[in-house]
């Protein structure tokens, strides 16, 4: 590892001030940072320390939802009696995804903002242009089997790789931060992460030392909660493809709540609400969802060894919603 200045914060305003130079990163639970750090795919001239900021509680808003800290760790977050009760989709989620032992280092915060696990980008011999712009992508044309089919382009077609990211999506959730000058702003998750198209390097749209305070969801919402996640092994494996799903459907066998988010196939978190409102007040047969499969993967494309995720995700959004119709969104 490099050299690196290491300071902690005491306020979110005094971090995203130390945090604003080049090269400075936050460092809370450090389960992703420290293993690029090793292998100096990220080289932080300065580590800002954040472990001491009042950012780990867990709160009711107004309208019935919560208001999450970011340095709230996985393992709370997921165990949290509010989230069980009223969010079990982003309890699954979570707990679908890492080990026990990184999910009690892991924050909320530091989630979304994990880095792909494509092998070119980790192997730093390798071009990448996530890693080094304008030097190539090799796995567009190599090993790419755990790699996106949606979102690409020919510059990237790197994974996103949170589970709770894509919970977080289907939920509305808001990303509140506090940038170096003092201002504040509540980013929508769903404006949070950037296509690849020709700067795959640019992830989100946080400024310089711009740090995440909050997660905000709205009140829940009633149905079927689940996540369902298709890996290589049961434990510690990131998505192939996952869904997680909110289906309400009522004694009739029509659908009248209908949330789907997809991991493991996008670039980032991926939802399309053109395919919930297709599945909206129909009886979910066969040919509906054969619809909504193909306007979900109107524009997927296959690089070779990831293809076989086109047909895997028709099967997983038919085995959703062929479950929350057999228990009436139960």
């Amino acid at each position: 590892m490099r050299r690196f200045e290491y300071s902690r914060a005491d306020a979110p305003e005094q971090a995203a001030i130390s945090a604003s130079s080049k090269d400075a990163s936050f460092i809370a639970g450090g389960t992703n940072l420290l293993d690029l750090m090793k292998l100096e795919i990220e080289t932080p001239i300065k580590l800002v320390d954040i472990t001491r900021l009042e950012l780990e509680k867990v709160e009711t808003t107004a309208d019935g939802g919560l208001r999450i800290g970011t340095l709230v760790t996985n393992s709370d977050l997921a165990a949290h009696p509010d989230v069980i009760a009223n969010y079990p989709v982003l309890s699954r989620a979570i707990l679908a995804g890492a080990t026990g032992q990184l999910r009690n280092k892991a924050t909320t915060g530091g989630n979304f903002l994990q880095r792909t696990r494509c092998y070119y980008f980790y192997q730093t011999d390798s071009a990448c242009n996530k890693r080094e712009p304008g030097t190539g992508c090799p796995a567009v044309n190599g090993e790419n089997r755990t790699l996106a089919i949606l979102g690409t382009s020919d510059a990237c077609i790197a994974q996103h790789p949170s589970d709770m990211a894509v919970a977080m999506r289907l939920l509305d959730a808001t990303i509140e931060t506090v940038k170096a000058d003092g201002s504040t702003r509540a980013i929508d998750v769903k404006d949070f992460y950037c296509l690849p198209k020709d700067t795959p390097h640019i992830e989100n749209v946080l400024e310089a030392g711009e740090l995440i305070t909050h997660v905000v969801l709205p009140a829940p919402v009633k149905g079927m909660h689940t996540y369902d996640k298709v890996r290589d092994r049961a434990s510690y494996a990131f998505a192939l493809v996952s869904c997680a799903a909110v289906i309400d459907a009522d004694e009739n066998g029509s659908l009248k709540t209908v949330r789907l988010a997809f991991g493991g196939i996008g670039t980032e978190p991926w939802r399309n609400e053109e395919v919930e409102a297709l599945l909206m007040d129909t009886d979910g047969n066969s040919d509906v969802i054969k619809q909504a499969a193909d306007l979900l993967l109107h524009d997927a494309k296959g690089n070779g060894q990831n293809d076989f995720k086109i047909p895997l995700t028709r099967r997983l959004l038919k085995q959703v919603i062929q479950r929350a119709l057999a228990g009436k969104g139960a």
